[in-house]
């Protein structure tokens, strides 16, 4: 694997006796400071409080009966 131009200028750094950059980075830089949980059963349930709510709507009519009374005399 080649080495990339950035890791090349930071061991030039050091050859000179100057301070590597990876040194000035934060203690924090590579941690993620996200913190994290599970989802609970309401968390859960308002996800998908309105999926579907109107496509329901829309096929409601189709579901009906539909009923033609004719009389012939």
């Amino acid at each position: 694997m080649s080495k990339s131009n950035a890791w090349k200028k930071r061991k030039k750094l050091e050859r000179e006796g100057r301070r590597n950059p990876v040194l000035n980075r934060s203690q924090y830089a590579m941690i993620d400071l996200q913190t994290r949980k599970t989802k609970t059963k309401k968390d859960r349930l308002d996800q998908h409080k309105h999926k579907g709510r109107l496509s329901d709507w829309n096929n409601d009519h189709d579901k009906g009966l539909f009923c033609l009374n004719t009389l012939f005399v």
